[in-house]
């Protein structure tokens, strides 16, 4: 086999390394490969040694695909590191204009129009270059070139940037959390067009916390834990089971410990009458009539592009349009006085979107306490109550070892972690989940699930869970809505 990339005992210089055994591997020319580990394995941190992002303490990457190309094309690149492109959710910022953007930007029609169209971003090649066009069709994405940035979805974007970078023509691409935010549809279409990729001469390494995230068209796996390599093989020896974790050792809440802020004695969260989501003149779905008692427990569903953000968006009021809608929350009609605060005080909330754009230097305690004041950052000190609170959710989730380091330096998965805990610091009345189980390894995600059960336990709690994966759904669920169908039904 022609080598493409080769490690020779390699250990990434960096502050807290997740490696304590050096790396030796090597990536064959049209090998698909899969670094499978849990959530703050060292996945990012090995892709980003083999772009070049961290000096090593000891061993060596070779870029033999790069020798060859320095060869015929002695001016024309400086490093390997040119060549080897990384997508990742957050990695957004870097391929579009989302920097300077803010988490409710989207929803202020006069801000949000000052957000870039989508083909803004190629700069001319959509009509000038043929691989630009091709790319586009390939991906699917004509339709979005005269929409705002600001308004696709968590998975048009992920198409977005897929494309963004391929029109960069990398000789390696590496994509983190391949599906992340993808509906059934596109989850089918992503696997079929990788292959094709593959074929043109693009290397493709895919980073995947569990063994159901590993697209099917890899053809080795290089499987990561404790610190160390655990197996370096082709995918067909490895076993497909996920590790399930026995009841008596999932996390439980004493919520007496985390008190809630409000007394709660109303019998209705939300009544949506004939509501209507749209763009400008682009309506994306309208008669949508939904109605949430106080303690019931419902599913959004809806593909890709659907209006799920902007309804939940109605719902935490960050969207102004709310006030123009036929709509009331804790019983109350939106426009009558009242202020946003009051009804965030009362939800606690998390999704992709905030994920992109909460980008603060905070600890990660830090981080978790900002739920108690709902802001993007904390501005206000919290009380030793709301302090030990917030450390016990940490404890709760495992992740104390976290709680005085940035969250910036944490991996992506670890901080879905953290801001799943900034939802539920306050118990609130009602709690949005907006897909929180993006990047999850299998026994993350269990203990997600068991600590949503044991929350909706509690009398008068009322949840909404979002996820393009049924089988994610909690059992705690029992009504649902879809928005491809705009019904609801139990």
């Amino acid at each position: 086999m022609e080598p493409f990339i080769s490690l020779h005992h390699i250990l990434p210089r960096l502050i807290e390394s997740p490696f304590t055994h050096p790396i030796d591997w090597q990536i064959n020319k049209g090998e698909i490969w899969t670094i499978l580990g849990n959530n703050g394995s060292g996945k990012s941190v090995l892709a980003d040694a083999i772009r070049g992002r961290w000096r090593l303490d000891d061993g060596e990457i070779r870029y033999h695909f790069y020798e060859k190309i320095k060869q015929q094309n002695p001016k024309k690149y400086f490093g390997a590191s040119q060549l080897i492109k990384l997508i990742s959710f957050e990695s957004v910022h870097s391929v579009t204009k989302f920097r300077g953007m803010y988490y409710q930007q989207r929803f202020n029609s006069q801000d949000a129009d000052l957000a870039p169209f989508v083909s803004e971003l190629f700069d001319g090649e959509v009509e000038n270059k043929v691989t630009a066009r091709q790319i586009i069709r390939l991906l699917k994405i004509e339709k979005l070139l005269n929409q705002r940035l600001i308004e696709l979805s968590s998975g048009e974007l992920r198409k977005l940037v897929i494309a963004k970078t391929l029109l960069s023509e990398p000789k390696l691409l590496i994509i983190d959390n391949t599906f992340a935010g993808l509906d059934a549809d596109a989850r089918t279409w992503v696997n079929n067009i990788f292959p094709l990729l593959n074929k043109e001469g693009i290397q493709l390494i895919f980073l995947a916390p569990s063994i159901l995230d590993v697209p099917g068209c890899t053809t080795h796996i290089l499987k990561i834990s404790e610190g160390k390599v655990e197996v370096n093989t082709k995918i067909k020896q490895i076993e497909s089971s996920t590790k399930l974790i026995h009841s008596n050792q999932l996390p439980t809440v004493n919520w007496n410990l985390v008190p809630s802020d409000s007394s709660f004695s109303l019998n209705e969260i939300v009544e949506m009458k004939d509501i209507k989501i749209s763009y400008g003149n682009r309506v994306i779905i309208s008669g949508i009539n939904w109605k949430i008692k106080t303690g019931e427990k419902w599913a959004l569903l809806g593909s890709n592009g659907s209006g799920k953000s902007t309804l939940l968006s109605y719902i935490f009021a960050d969207n102004p349009q709310a006030y123009a809608k036929n709509m009331s929350l804790f019983e109350r009609r939106r426009g009558t006085g009242e202020s946003i605060w009051d009804i965030k005080k009362r939800i606690g909330f998390i999704s992709s979107e905030m994920y992109l754009y909460y980008r603060k230097n905070l600890t990660c305690l830090e981080i978790v306490e900002s739920g108690y004041f709902d802001s993007i950052g904390l501005y206000r000190k919290c009380n030793n109550q709301q302090q030990q609170t917030a450390t016990y959710i940490l404890d709760t989730l495992k992740l104390a070892h976290l709680a005085k380091r940035s969250f910036l330096k944490i991996s992506s998965g670890e901080q879905r972690l953290v801001l799943f805990a900034r939802s539920l610091v306050k118990n609130p009345d009602l709690l949005v989940l907006d897909e929180p189980f993006q990047g999850l390894d299998e026994t993350n995600k269990q203990q997600c699930t068991a600590i949503i059960e044991s929350y909706c336990s509690q009398p008068r709690k009322s949840l909404i869970f979002v996820s393009h994966y049924r089988e994610e759904i909690p059992s705690c669920v029992n009504k649902f809505i879809d928005l491809n169908e705009n019904i609801s039904k139990k």
